[in-house]
């Protein structure tokens, strides 16, 4: 069973590295990651500023979030 750090952390760098495998760190102006796991329930937002793109940063930031949950579930399955 992972650790409550464990799972944070997991979830965070999940969320991270989904973000710059579709921007470019340059482009990115902020990147806020914010993972709770408490009780057994795992809350992700992710907030990103990349002004100067014309991906959907919007859809990366919520589809970071999903993988950063994937990536828990995961972890939890091993």
């Amino acid at each position: 069973m992972p650790t409550d750090e464990t799972v944070v952390e997991t979830a965070a760098e999940a969320a991270q590295e989904f973000v710059f495998s579709r921007l470019r760190r340059s482009d990115v102006d902020d990147l806020d990651v914010t993972v709770t796991f408490e009780d057994g329930v795992l809350t992700v937002d992710v907030y990103v500023l990349a002004p100067d793109v014309d991906e959907d940063v919007e859809t990366i930031a919520d589809d970071a979030a999903l993988t950063a949950q994937s990536a828990v579930d995961d972890l939890f399955s091993e």
